[in-house]
């Protein structure tokens, strides 16, 4: 073996998740500092995994790190679930200090420095809360032309996209999102990707993903059913989407899709298609007609741990 390469500790948990299998899964390194820019990425392909995370110092001295997150493709500035999962992580390791019932913490990336709320009971992680940036509703995709390359790209007649109730729209609590909302569940089940349809509508628009949903679910308790297709960032459908979970959850208070009121709760389920059910809460806080700000958080489980030879 080459005595210049070392073997580096890694843990691997699925956020969004009460069960071993669900959710989304998460690969954290959480000692990355002496890591290559190189092989940063390298790691993340091998993982192969929605999302990779690097724990290393932070610059900001209120932060008790920083993340780093990767795809399998490429670098992204800010993601939910890789968030969320990484602090679990971080607890369950010890590496941070935590106290019962709550203990905020911040976290630095690439975007900036944000809050996050670790619910602790009887000594174990209950859930982990994020704040996201503040929602920013970009663009409207209204002519006719336009929602039918949508539809096309998700393999739907243009007749089951709600267009005339509520709008196509691109919305960001840190990386933008196409929103397309959808008749019923069993369209937003039938679903036949064209995945290069796909890539250059996200193309068009500027977006990461494309996430349909439709306020018919499979579980009674849930908000609404979504899917996600992010192939512009490597992830052909996400079991989870943290970053686009705050995104529909702002567009549903926005746009009066579910009962709003000054702290408006929403459950997304996601991940079913794809047998990987997630259950993702948002909370959006809003002052007569203007959002002030978007929660979203969910439990965590452990799954397995290892090393890798770099």
């Amino acid at each position: 073996m080459d005595p210049s390469r070392r073997w580096l500790q890694f843990y691997q948990a699925d956020v969004f998740t009460d069960e071993p299998f669900g959710g989304n899964p998460l690969a954290v390194f959480p000692k990355a500092e002496d890591l290559s820019e190189r092989e940063f990425q390298q790691i993340a392909r091998e993982m192969n995994l929605s999302e990779t995370v690097f724990v290393l110092p932070p610059t900001d001295p209120q932060a008790a790190a920083k993340l780093r997150i990767f795809t399998p493709t490429r670098e992204i500035p800010f993601a939910g679930h890789p968030v969320l999962g990484t602090f679990y992580i971080l607890g369950v390791l010890k590496l941070i200090d935590l106290q019962e019932p709550m203990t905020k913490i911040f976290y630095e990336c690439n975007l900036g420095v944000f809050p996050l709320e670790v619910i602790v009971l009887k000594g174990q992680i209950e859930q982990v809360i994020m704040s996201q940036p503040h929602p920013e509703f970009l663009e409207s995709v209204t002519s006719a032309e336009a929602v039918y390359e949508v539809a096309k790209a998700l393999g739907l007649s243009k007749t089951l996209i709600l267009d005339q109730l509520f709008p196509l729209e691109i919305v960001s609590t840190g990386l933008p999102v196409l929103i397309v909302p959808l008749k019923s569940l069993t369209a937003v089940k039938s679903i036949e990707v064209n995945h290069s349809l796909i890539l250059e509508v996200c193309s068009r628009w500027g977006v990461n993903g494309i996430l349909a949903f439709s306020s018919m679910t499979v579980e009674e308790n849930a908000s609404v059913h979504a899917r996600m297709f992010a192939d512009p960032i490597g992830i052909p459908e996400d079991p989870a989407t943290g970053s686009a979970g705050g995104a529909l959850g702002a567009y549903l208070v926005k746009n009066g899709v579910v009962e709003v009121g000054p702290t408006t709760e929403v459950v997304i389920e996601q991940g079913y298609e794809i047998d990987r059910p997630s259950r993702i809460l948002v909370q959006v806080f809003s002052d007569d007609d203007t959002i002030k700000s978007v929660k979203v958080g969910g439990q965590v489980v452990m799954v397995a741990e290892g090393k890798v030879m770099c």
